[in-house]
């Protein structure tokens, strides 16, 4: 009677561990897809100064305040990333031309090209989010050698505010375009460091 009690309670811990498991594997399949969705579902704008100069450096952010002053007519009307993608790739032209103009009207010679490009990126904090270290399609204007830091923001969905000379997050479209879930990866990211490094990982297998 005893053997069959503690075979009985073996497969009940066997049951309860296997049952456990599958609730964390289905937590964290969950999360890696949200993760991944929020990659997904962004188009970056991403400035590279020629150098880390001051000169170099305030040029890049009269570059940023001249593209966001004709972000409406330039990359407004996008109901989707993939939209936003489109709208993107139609006007890059333009935007070389207003970077390019204003870089020429700045007193400097630097060559600027624009382009829509995959790339890496890491954690990235803007106010008081962060976007999750990844790969993410950007909108990328290169300033002369391309050597100084960079800025950055989110163009689809448009977080960027521009607001007596910087640039503030927009919590309403926060809001609007991102998950609660997905808020909670962009205002906790610590908290899902490791679990984040895993999916990559086990994603990078298949």
């Amino acid at each position: 009677m005893r053997k069959i009690f503690t075979g009985f309670r073996i497969n009940c811990m066997i049951f309860g561990l296997g049952l456990l498991l599958t609730i964390w594997l289905s937590n964290f399949v969950s999360l890696g897809h949200e993760l991944d969705s929020l990659r997904n579902g962004v188009l970056r704008i991403h400035i590279l100064a020629n150098s880390d100069s001051d000169e170099d450096q305030a040029l890049k952010l009269q570059v940023r305040d001249v593209l966001l002053e004709h972000s409406d007519e330039l990359f407004s009307g996008s109901g989707s990333v993939e939209e936003a993608l489109l709208n993107a790739e139609g006007v890059l032209n333009d935007v070389e031309e207003i970077a390019q103009q204003t870089v020429c009207s700045m007193g400097y010679d630097y060559k600027v090209h624009a382009e829509i490009v995959d790339m890496h990126f890491d954690n990235r904090v803007y106010g008081d989010i962060t976007m999750p270290s990844g790969m993410y399609t950007a909108l990328r204007v290169t300033i002369g050698e391309a050597e100084g830091h960079n800025w950055w923001c989110v163009m689809y969905p448009p977080l960027c505010i521009p607001a007596a000379g910087e640039v503030i997050p927009d919590e309403k479209a926060e809001d609007i375009f991102f998950s609660d879930t997905q808020q909670e990866i962009m205002h906790n990211p610590q908290k899902y460091k490791v679990r984040f490094a895993i999916w990559d990982k086990v994603k990078s297998w298949f």
